[in-house]
């Protein structure tokens, strides 16, 4: 191929067909962070320096990470109770009012691009993809490797006979619609559907994309919220720390329980834009309000960062202690741990008629209030 060629196809490819210039975080080559401008720089250098320094730094004679085998056949008939399942890294399954969710589904060896070289995982998938129930809707924060898997996505839509309903991020339809999947729901930030009586959100985190040399920011990555009658969960899959969560607090009020990554933060300077540390994670779950947490992307794959793998929920009940927080309020599950999630009553939900939207010691909140109240 050409330069002349290249040059083409490139400019091609920097265009955003989602392009709407009245949102802040579009931009005619993609997307944009809303608090930051910064985006990673120094990949060869992070790589040169971790290959110098050994890192990340294996203990002496492996990982031994325990592993539970979850009641399949409890997950494949249930309809009522609502759980959460670490599958391992940011692969949850929740069940929530009959309702199947599958999130950054990967069940394959490596956090790749191809099979024989890349991020490993030092921890099995604690089912497989026939393992699982029926699935409704799989849901994708980004098109990162270690968050959308090819191969999986494809064996899940295929076991489904196309009937799994795929939420992507805007701007990533066409990649699913490429290899054959054509359920596909794609949404922009804050924007709302309601699905098999659930109601769905689509909410900012501080991120970014790539899959290629060519597409860095075409995709948009996000965080999904999930409302049954008197239950709000959120996934947040990748993200550094900023002004996003207080943000979504502020459109829904709080949560009664949150997933937020708690793994993958060293070295800083490379880092932290992209990826919160546990105290930076444990900051999330407090701007949420978020009754309960459990801390996810941790433990799974290793080499995508330079902190050891089993590090993250050491420096978290570090953060947890120095807060004077109970383990519960961000905790970390086994790989493989089903919890049943109980609906939580809190103030917001108890004064309804005086303070629909809870915390009445906040200035200025019941103006913020309108759009929460929907949610509640």
């Amino acid at each position: 191929m050409g330069i002349a060629t290249l040059m083409i196809v490139g400019a091609y490819a920097s265009k955003n067909p989602n392009y709407n210039v009245a949102r802040s975080h579009h931009t005619p080559g993609g997307f944009r962070n809303l608090y930051s401008e910064q985006y990673p720089r120094g990949f060869w250098k992070w790589k040169r320096d971790q290959w110098r320094d050994g890192l990340p730094k294996t203990p002496e004679g492996g990982y031994h990470f325990p592993l539970l085998k979850p009641d399949t056949p409890y997950l494949a008939a249930n309809r009522t109770d609502t759980t959460l399942t670490w599958i391992g890294h940011a692969t949850l399954l929740l069940q929530i009012k009959g309702v199947n969710i599958l999130t950054d589904p990967h069940f394959s060896e490596r956090a790749s691009p191809v099979d024989f070289a890349g991020p490993k995982r030092v921890v099995a998938a604690a089912l497989t993809i026939e393992e699982l129930p029926p699935i409704d809707w799989v849901a994708i924060s980004h098109n990162h490797y270690d968050h959308l898997d090819a191969a999986s996505v494809i064996k899940l839509n295929k076991r489904a006979n196309g009937k799994t309903l795929f939420l992507v991020p805007l701007g990533l339809k066409r990649w699913f619609n490429a290899r054959k999947i054509d359920n596909v729901i794609e949404l922009d930030w804050w924007d709302e559907r309601t699905e098999l009586r659930l109601k769905i959100a689509f909410t900012p985190m501080q991120h970014w994309s790539k899959r290629t040399l060519w597409d860095t920011n075409q995709a948009l990555w996000g965080s999904w919220l999930f409302k049954a009658e008197n239950f709000k969960f959120i996934f947040i899959a990748d993200s550094g720390y900023s002004k996003n969560f207080a943000e979504i607090f502020s459109r829904y009020g709080a949560m009664d329980f949150a997933a937020v990554p708690i793994g993958h933060y060293e070295p800083r300077w490379f880092m932290k834009m992209q990826h919160a540390n546990p105290p930076e994670a444990l900051q999330m779950v407090q701007d949420l309000h978020a009754t309960q947490a459990v801390g996810i992307h941790w433990g799974t794959f290793e080499n995508l960062t330079d902190e050891s793998l089993d590090d993250p929920p050491k420096l978290l009940a570090t953060a947890l202690s120095q807060a004077k927080l109970p383990p519960e309020k961000l905790a970390v599950m086994t790989h493989g741990e089903t919890r049943k999630l109980a609906p939580h009553e809190f103030l917001g939900r108890r004064a309804t008629k005086q303070y629909p939207c809870g915390f009445p010691s906040l200035v200025g909140w019941r103006p913020l209030c309108a759009r929460a109240l929907a949610w509640h």
